[in-house]
């Protein structure tokens, strides 16, 4: 009997508290009984009440309801003399119950059901999109900046929020980035994004784009995202909507799990729903935004870029340069890693000689390099099975440890390794101790001679970051070396550092310092203060960076290999090209692109990236200022084209192996026989990830450097179709 009362309650409370039309429904069975125990009370009375329904016109029927609703009825029948004895009781016991109910009951009804309505608003259990939105799923610090993306491509746009975090809580936290017209457009659901039950009530299949963030500190991140997509596409698949989002932006947080999304044909069920799929590193996005983009939006400051400057120098280098790019890491963390990864992919230049250089160095400095060393190298082993490290300890000892040049992970001979453009070095060592100091000084003395060297301040800790980054020895300030630093947060104190100190260029009175040489006085002037070369980077919430740009032209680059006659290597020409309507190109690049396997999407990718990078040499070749663009779409010079063959064919030697693809062996090689049979079987290789290209650019087949070179050629052409495109 007990547990019976208990689940009476239970079923009680919980028809209560679901909807408030339940609620309204008991209200009405409520007055159903009511009205039924009122008519039978009157009947039972004795009272002729009958006879005062004929008198005064009213039906029998109705007046047990008028006596439960009307006050004025039980009134008028008093006042009247028409009641008396158990009619008046009746009649008094009716009006009661009745009173009770509606001047009662409904008024606690309505008045709870305006506080439920604006309580279920709050917490984001009330959905008013229906098609057009833009959907986030999960909450974490980068979500501002993936809204931002999205009103800067429609401002008109409507953002849908769905994540279990406390709605009051996110919306608190939009407050002191937007304000109240944004986010009059922004709209909070309750719900979890791994469940298909939540889908239907924010109209998922409608939306515009989905973009799956999560919650990065969570451990089981990128696990429950990947859930996350195989749901949606479940429902997708169940809904059979025609119509369906154009993409499904998803965040990973681990490098190795992002690395391997590269190269997966994982998400092909979101290919075949006819949807783009972007996956989006948190590490790898900012390495675009300081190498490719350049610059990054303050969120404090709608509409204003804070810039970056170049890590290659300011004047970009040419064929004859002789200083190579030096890229130094503190700690091999995971911002180290991904800007190592994105640096080694994209900074390729025209003064690299096979096999002399010089080469673009990046260099970690770890307190446990030796261990670090090794992960890495295990990460992308079929790099190093190619190309030899340098390792040096710095950790103990007085005297300097010369350079070590690992080879033992090499698995070619001396002849057919070490002809990459990219190198790596690690050295063990307190990046605050007096030898790491040493060197770093030394290397700031080369700096824009030999070399062209920065320091990436990545350590896990932001305030040992912020402390080396303020106290580095002089001559690294002095001789303008740049420094990033990772900031968690907001970036204006770095930036308030730099701009204060930046000033000091036009005063006179402090731009200059003196000293002695050989008993003459002499002086050293327009020194840009202590602080003036210093950036922020990888805070939170300016972390998302969509480039458009790179991704459309990626879509061409795809777009002119798969409509090329490779019997005879050649693209359509830019006569037939420039023929063929607008809308017709981009259509037959997007459908071009989205049959394209995942391996092949992001070498397009890798490429559009490193578009950026030649063309400041390119500008530099031709004496352009390296950010002077006006001259990017005019045609190449045979020379340049065999230059930037050279550069793109460098580029996608190490975007291969860093990829996962592998050097043939001599038994795998193409390039070992003459027999077209064995060689036409050999070549299939490549969809193992064995490439027979990947060697010097001077050992190719003709044809293949041909394709290299058209390719060169036709960057104006891609420029051209694609500089309208915000970047």
């Amino acid at each position: 009997m007990k547990k019976r009362q208990f689940l009476v309650k239970l079923w009680f409370d919980r028809l209560l508290s679901k909807s408030i039309w339940r609620q309204f429904g008991l209200l009405a069975v409520a007055l159903v009984f009511a009205f039924g125990l009122s008519y039978l009370l009157l009947s039972l009375s004795g009272a002729q009440w009958e006879a005062f329904c004929d008198k005064n016109d009213v039906s029998p029927c109705l007046l047990p309801l008028y006596l439960l609703i009307d006050s004025n009825v039980l009134n008028a029948m008093y006042l009247g003399g028409h009641v008396h004895g158990w009619m008046l009781f009746v009649s008094s016991i009716t009006f009661l119950i009745g009173a009770f109910i509606f001047n009662g009951a409904i008024i606690g009804i309505i008045t709870n059901f305006i506080e439920q309505r604006v309580r279920s608003h709050r917490e984001g259990h009330l959905h008013y999109l229906k098609s057009g939105h833009y959907v986030i799923m999960g909450y974490d610090d980068m979500v501002p900046s993936v809204i931002m993306h999205i009103f800067e491509k429609d401002k008109d746009a409507y953002v849908l929020m769905m994540s279990a975090v406390n709605a009051e809580d996110i919306r608190e936290k939009l407050r002191k980035v937007f304000d109240e017209e944004i986010l009059s457009h922004i709209i909070i659901n309750y719900g979890h994004r791994m469940s298909k039950g939540y889908y239907k009530d924010i109209h998922l299949e409608c939306a515009e784009q989905i973009f799956i963030v999560g919650m990065r500190s969570l451990p089981a991140h990128d696990a429950i995202n990947v859930e996350c997509v195989d749901s949606i596409c479940e429902y997708f698949q169940e809904c059979g909507v025609k119509e369906l989002p154009k993409r499904i932006t998803c965040v990973f947080e681990d490098l190795d799990t992002y690395a391997a999304f590269k190269t997966s044909e994982i998400f092909g069920q979101v290919r075949d729903l006819g949807i783009e799929f972007v996956p989006y590193n948190f590490y790898a996005g900012w390495a675009k935004q300081v190498f490719v983009r350049r610059f990054h939006k303050d969120l404090n400051h709608p509409g204003l870029k804070i810039s970056y400057p170049s890590v290659y120098g300011d004047n970009g280098i040419t064929s004859d340069d002789d200083k190579y790019v030096h890229l130094v890491f503190a700690g091999t963390t995971n911002f180290s890693v991904a800007f190592a990864m994105e640096a080694a992919n994209v900074l390729h230049f025209p003064n690299f000689k096979e096999k002399k250089g010089p080469r673009t160095r990046i260099t970690f400095i770890d307190i446990n390099a030796d261990k670090e060393k090794d992960v890495f190298i295990a990460r992308n082993r079929h790099f190093f099975e190619i190309q030899s490290y340098i390792y040096r300890d710095l950790s103990v000892g007085n005297g300097m440890t010369d350079e070590k040049y690992g080879k033992e992970y090499l698995r070619f001979s001396a002849k057919e390794s070490d002809f990459l453009d990219v190198e790596f070095e690690f050295i063990k060592g307190n990046i605050f101790s007096q030898r790491i100091q040493n060197e770093i000084l030394n290397w700031s003395k080369e700096h824009n001679k030999t070399q062209y060297l920065s320091l990436f301040l990545a350590l896990a800790d932001q305030r040992q970051n912020f402390i080396f980054g303020m106290n580095m020895p002089d001559e690294v300030y002095d001789n303008g070396v740049n420094i990033f630093i990772r900031q968690d947060r907001s970036d204006n104190f770095v930036l308030n550092l730099r701009a204060a100190d930046e000033k000091i260029k036009d005063d006179d009175n402090k731009n200059t310092y003196y000293y002695v040489e050989k008993g003459k006085l002499r002086k050293r002037e327009n020194l840009a203060g202590r602080y003036a070369h210093i950036y922020p980077f990888g805070m939170n919430e300016t972390a998302f960076c969509a480039d458009e740009k790179s991704l459309r032209r990626a879509k061409l680059i795809n777009y002119l290999y798969s409509t090329a006659n490779y019997d005879e290597n050649k693209f359509q020409s830019i006569m037939s090209l420039d023929s063929i309507p607008e809308e017709q190109i981009w259509k037959e690049a997007d459908d071009a692109w989205q049959r394209l396997s995942v391996a092949l999407k992001w070498s397009n990718l890798y490429n559009a990236y490193a578009i950026r990078i030649k063309l400041t040499s390119l500008r530099a070749l031709r004496g352009l200022d390296i950010n002077d663009t006006s001259h990017d779409t005019s045609p190449l010079s045979d020379g340049e084209i065999e230059l930037l063959a050279k550069v793109e064919h460098s580029r996608w030697n190490v975007e291969k192996l860093l990829m996962g693809y592998r050097k043939p062996l001599p038994d795998e090689d193409k390039y070992a026989t003459e027999n077209e049979v064995i060689k036409a079987d050999l070549m299939k290789n490549k969809e193992r990830f064995i490439h027979y290209d990947i060697r010097p650019y001077d050992e190719l087949d003709e044809n293949e450097k041909e394709l290299d070179r058209i390719f060169s050629e036709y960057i104006p052409w891609i420029i051209k179709k694609t500089d309208t495109i915000q970047r």
